[in-house]
């Protein structure tokens, strides 16, 4: 703060406690509430009037200077907070807890909430179909303790890692909307690209403190049950963690109730790069169409489409819980037993994040509308649930199970389609309370019972001029004229002289005053309390209500599996204990889906004595496609899904790495050639003999000779030294060697052919490596200008006659040993050899007929071709 603003003498008191509360929470935008606003001071409000593209305007003064001021409308504050949390804002919301009739002074005033990136519940501010998590990292050297909470589910896990790619691979693989980091963390290029971070204190790390608020909150002695215990540097970044998320909501957090311990070794890991490459939920535009999660998702609800995404994300080493998966889907296929599923999962909507609001006390009456829709579906669920022959469904519909008693308290209790706040009313059926439906009689029918009570008393009376109204001052009030005043009757009590008229009150009328001018308040009251009740009890069934949410989002991946299968003509794999992968007609499973025209499956086989697959084939001719297509087959199988293809027969698979693309890492300061290299080490350093790795056109950011050396070696060591299963493609035809010098190693090629001088891609695999490269027709396919074209195949063709034989990898790599056969002109030229296409003399003299030439003009057509030849 200002000078101006920490000096609170030359303030008003409204000001003064604004800066107070302002000082206790320097890290947030303070939403001040004023009346029907929210309003911001000083550089809160600069801030908030520029990402909120807000009137910036000024209340007061401070040291002679106008105080800068934005504001907004408390009851659309909603959609600027969701703005400013994506802008990766936290707000502070400050609100008046006292009551402004009884106050002296500026009422009083608190945060009740703090609204961060990584801690929000409300529907308005998250994504449907992805987690909103909160991320604690603790470091020690280069171990690191790691952490992730969904407050919105209050799924709450932790993992230790024990090195840099690790963290990054687990950032990439959650993609948090905050982290918190120790202030004196020192990895910080590991955090380059995400936003919401946080620095704590490092006493906020201290393990004591995080064991004791970790068991408190798990009602636990330690953390044994967890398998928890002995992991020192995660109990300090869940600690730390979680008392993040206690300040922020100002409340009990009882749905935090389990710590789930995740480790490493039982998923399928993918590094940060492959992930991006792979375009698993997330595509190399940041974007989420055209990825596996765009094509697999045919989820009923938004927690099953998370779900899935977790799965996607997390495929499973354990073959006994993929093939159970598995076992579902087949189960639900049998006649059709999803379609039934899936539709009544659609009325069950995402009562996970309905859960997580109840247990804070935030759920709105149409979260409590969502609960009993749900409610009422779930014995229809079960039926449809009962043929379907699988120990995993069985035991899913056990836990997800029935809540009669708690249909039927909503059913009474709330309306079938209630307001959005409870704060106006009008959310509890009428019948459900009796007092309150006298308080709402009152209330509504008041001016029914005045003109009873007006026409009764005149009846009674004989007084004609008399009649009964009200008024703010006075209240309700019997009116007769100053002619036939006198007739009024003994119990009437004179309230209020008028010039031609006399005003009266009556204790019938006087009661009916008292009960009226409070019922509405009164019925408010009531009906908000009764509100509560209705909350307390569902949320005293909260710990099965959860387990309940998360058997249907599971339940609803199985049935998205199975409608995916029929849907895409998915098979079911097989797994192995024997290594190797047997894929008969596999597809991409995006790539199918965006074509127009039927797509060209290919077959892959690798075992023992096919562990690397050197691929060359033309560009665009589909190397790319066919190793990403190994890859996501691969990954779907041990999610439990059924996979791309006529037949999979698959064996253990630990990791999947790739390298692939090119870009530069700017921000970094890393070439393209860097980031490839960089990637390469990676999977050198840690890829195994499970592994499976795709490298495509390593080494090709650098000189052709440094590059193909840097190739040949990867590529040996990868076969010999790391046994890994690989699919190496390539243009430098000189690795085509490889396969007569490595017992592992085989060449395929995908396939293409020129027609009328145009290339056209065939996209099918077989043994053996490709012959051509087809690099200028491509070229000329892509649009380059023929002279261009021209020039390249003259220069092609200036570069294969004048080198000289040469066999690159012998100074570079010593160990291989090229047959002669593989010394070819390619001093010049790293991509496999190219057919030059005819020049302008060659093209001239395929159209001379030599048979009908006079001499004459035989010797003119020279003279034609020499002016061709010297570009005359």
């Amino acid at each position: 703060m200002s000078a101006a603003q920490t000096d609170l003498s030359q303030h008003t008191p409204m000001m003064r406690q604004y800066l107070k509360i302002k000082g206790e929470h320097p890290n947030e935008l303070v939403f001040y509430r004023m009346g029907d606003f929210y309003e911001l001071f000083y550089d809160d409000a600069r801030k908030a009037a520029e990402l909120m593209d807000i009137t910036l305007t000024a209340r007061g003064q401070s040291g002679g200077s106008p105080i800068p001021m934005a504001g907004i409308p408390y009851h659309s504050a909603e959609g600027y907070i969701a703005r400013l949390v994506r802008a990766g804002q936290s707000i502070a919301i400050c609100e008046q807890i006292g009551d402004p009739a009884t106050s002296k002074g500026p009422v009083d005033r608190q945060v009740v909430r703090i609204v961060t990136p990584g801690t929000l519940s409300d529907d308005a501010f998250l994504e449907d179909r992805r987690d909103n998590l909160l991320v604690a990292i603790y470091n020690r050297q280069e171990k690191f303790g790691f952490s992730s909470l969904d407050i919105s589910s209050g799924r709450f896990s932790v993992a230790e890692l024990d090195d840099l790619e690790s963290l990054q691979g687990e950032l990439q693989r959650l993609r948090p909307a905050e982290i918190l980091i120790s202030e004196d963390f020192p990895f910080q290029e590991v955090l380059e690209g995400y936003t919401g971070i946080r620095r704590q204190g490092p006493w906020l790390f201290e393990f004591d403190t995080a064991h004791r608020v970790l068991t408190q909150q798990l009602q636990v002695r330690d953390l044994t049950g967890f398998g928890c215990e002995d992991m020192k540097l995660a109990v300090c970044a869940a600690g730390c963690l979680l008392q993040y998320a206690k300040e922020t909501q100002r409340t009990a957090l009882p749905h935090i109730r389990k710590l789930s311990r995740e480790r490493r070794e039982e998923a399928v890991i993918l590094d940060a790069a492959s992930r991006r490459n792979l375009e698993i939920d997330i595509n190399l535009m940041g974007g989420t169409q055209h990825t596996l999660a765009w094509v697999m998702d045919r989820t009923a609800t938004s927690m099953g489409g998370r779900q899935l995404r977790r799965w996607l994300n997390r495929p499973l080493r354990d073959v006994s819980i993929v093939e159970q998966r598995q076992q579902a889907v087949s189960a639900l296929l049998d006649e059709f037993h999803y379609e039934p599923v899936h539709d009544l999962l659609k009325a069950v909507g995402d009562i996970e994040r309905v859960l997580a609001r109840v247990a804070l006390r935030s759920a709105r009456p149409r979260d409590l509308a969502r609960l009993r829709d749900a409610f009422h579906v779930l014995p229809d669920l079960q039926k449809a649930l009962t043929p379907v022959n699988s120990h995993l469904i069985v035991k899913l519909a056990t836990i997800i199970g029935e809540y009669p008693e708690l249909a039927d308290l909503l059913e009474r209790a709330i309306i079938d389609n209630p307001p959005v706040v409870i704060r106006d009313g009008g959310v509890i059926r009428e019948g459900f309370d009796a007092e309150l439906d006298d308080l709402r009689n009152i209330s509504e029918n008041a001016g029914q019972f005045l003109l009873d009570v007006e026409t009764r008393e005149k009846e009674r009376t004989g007084i004609s001029t008399l009649k009964v109204g009200y008024n703010r001052v006075h209240g309700y009030y019997i009116e007769i004229s100053r002619a036939q005043s006198d007739q009024a009757p003994v119990d009437y009590i004179r309230r209020q002289t008028l010039k031609n008229a006399e005003r009266f009150i009556t204790p019938e009328l006087k009661e009916f005053e008292d009960k009226a001018l409070s019922a509405k308040s009164r019925s408010l009251a009531r009906e908000k309390g009764l509100y509560d009740e209705v909350l307390e009890t569902v949320a005293a069934e909260l710990a099965p209500l959860q387990d309940a949410a998360q058997a249907l989002a599971e339940l609803d991946v199985l049935s998205n599996f199975a409608e995916r299968a029929t849907s895409l003509r998915f098979n079911p794999p097989e797994f192995s204990d024997s290594p190797g992968f047997d894929i008969e007609q596999g597809r991409h499973p995006v790539v199918e889906q965006l074509l127009s025209d039927p797509y060209v499956p290919n077959d892959l086989l690798m075992d023992d004595q096919r562990r690397m697959l050197v691929i060359t084939g033309p560009n665009m001719g589909g190397k790319s496609t066919y190793m990403r297509q190994a890859a996501l087959i691969a990954l779907l199988a041990y999610t439990g899904s059924f996979v791309p293809a006529n037949r999979v027969v698959i064996g253990p698979v630990d990791r999947i790495f790739t390298r692939m693309g090119s870009s530069d890492d700017t921000a970094g300061g890393r070439s393209t050639f860097m980031v490839e290299m960089t990637e390469t080490a990676n999977i050198l350093h840690n890829a195994t003999e499970h592994s499976l790795v795709l490298m495509d056109e390593v080494g090709r950011g650098t000189s052709t000779f440094d590059g193909l050396s840097l190739a040949w070696a990867t590529a040996e060591h990868l076969a010999k030294q790391i046994r890994c299963y690989t699919l190496f493609a390539t243009h430098y035809f000189e690795l085509t060697q490889l396969a007569d010098d490595l017992t592992h190693a085989v060449n395929v090629h995908l396939t293409a052919t020129e027609h009328d001088d145009t290339i056209v891609f065939l996209h099918n695999v077989h043994d053996g490596p490709a012959s051509q490269s087809y690099g200028l027709q491509v070229a000329k396919l892509a649009g380059v200008p023929q002279d261009v074209i021209r020039h390249a195949k003259a220069q092609l063709a200036h570069l294969e006659g004048n080198a000289e034989p040469v066999a690159p990898m012998r100074s570079a790599v010593p160990q291989p040993s090229a047959p002669a056969k593989a010394t070819v002109n390619t001093a010049f030229q790293g991509d496999m050899f190219a057919a030059a296409e005819p020049s302008k003399v060659e093209e001239a003299l395929a159209e001379i007929d030599l048979d009908g030439l006079t001499p004459r003009e035989a010797l003119n057509r020279l003279y034609e071709l020499r002016d061709i030849m010297t570009g005359r």
